[in-house]
């Protein structure tokens, strides 16, 4: 049966409260479990640390103090300090905005090449869609952490350089997730409706599939920040991360092992808080996810 224009209308046409209603109801719902409250709570610890992170910390991250190292824990310095007497706990306070930092760019950065790749495929031609697969199944196949390991060794160690191999290794899973919801979205009536009324690919694209796609994207990349945190921590932790110099929870467990004998509070310093970051926003990411999925959800319809 053809599609008509007023078929196309009472099928775009959807009624949704307001944006702020929307978002208001969802953290609701989000909140109203305890691991959901849980995870809020470790999240919204994580993120006004990082972003308050200059005024939390009593000291200079990077200042020495040879003479008091592997201090223990007092009311001058919280958590001790570190073998270059270092006070630990600003360090780790600035540690979490350099994990933060990480996580969030190179996210970023691989959300927007992701999602147009992703729609590009799912929604373009079969030859298009089936270059773009060749290429995500070609970066999938190859060992991340040796390509990461690869990379860092060529570029040298750095910021920039541990986001580059986050990005390479975050792309292919985001576009493949992009390709398969527009590959289901291209064939509802809403969207056949448009192709009748002869509306423009970029159209379809970015005022009707975009919106669609943009959520079960965003819950994955939630999920995966505990993923990233980890893979940032875990280069810093070798050697081949951000810089010695620079704060990271990575960098404290790194040096923390050198002198684990002596002491073992750099390493509990360094490693608490990232256990409690992959806890947080994996709980947050699945409350969310039960919250916003139409399959775990029934009450919410697509």
């Amino acid at each position: 049966m053809a599609v008509t224009p007023t078929t196309a209308i009472s099928d775009a046409t959807i009624r949704e409260p307001g944006v702020l209603r929307r978002v208001g109801r969802t953290a609701a719902h989000v909140v109203s479990t305890p691991l959901g409250a849980i995870g809020c709570l470790l999240v919204a610890l994580i993120m006004l640390t990082a972003l308050f992170a200059p005024y939390l910390a009593p000291y200079n991250p990077t200042a020495i103090n040879v003479k008091q190292r592997l201090a223990d824990p007092s009311f001058s310095h919280l958590l001790g300090t570190d073998q270059l007497g270092r006070d630990l706990f600003s360090r780790v306070i600035w540690g979490t905005r350099t994990a933060m930092t990480v996580a969030l760019s190179a996210l970023s950065i691989a959300l927007a090449i992701a999602l147009p790749l992703g729609l590009i495929a799912g929604y373009g031609p079969r030859w298009l869609d089936a270059l773009l697969i060749l290429l995500f199944d070609s970066l999938s196949s190859l060992p991340m952490i040796m390509l990461g390991l690869a990379i860092v060794v060529l570029l040298g160690p750095g910021v920039s350089t541990v986001i580059l191999v986050i990005v390479l290794y975050s792309v292919p899973s985001y576009a493949r997730l992009v390709r398969t919801q527009t590959l289901s979205l291209k064939s509802r009536d809403f969207i056949k409706a448009e192709q009748v009324m002869n509306a423009g690919t970029p159209r379809i694209l970015f005022a009707h599939l975009l919106p669609n796609v943009i959520g079960p994207l965003l819950i994955l990349a939630c999920l995966d920040i505990s993923t990233v945190i980890t893979l940032e921590a875990g280069l810093s932790f070798l050697g081949l991360g951000v810089k010695p110099q620079i704060p990271s929870w990575g960098n404290i467990l790194s040096d923390g092992f050198a002198v684990i004998r002596n002491s073992a509070v750099p390493v509990i310093a360094g490693g608490a808080p990232l256990i409690l970051a992959t806890i947080g926003f994996t709980f947050f990411g699945e409350a969310l996810r039960d919250v916003l999925d139409p399959k775990l959800n029934p009450e919410r319809k697509p």
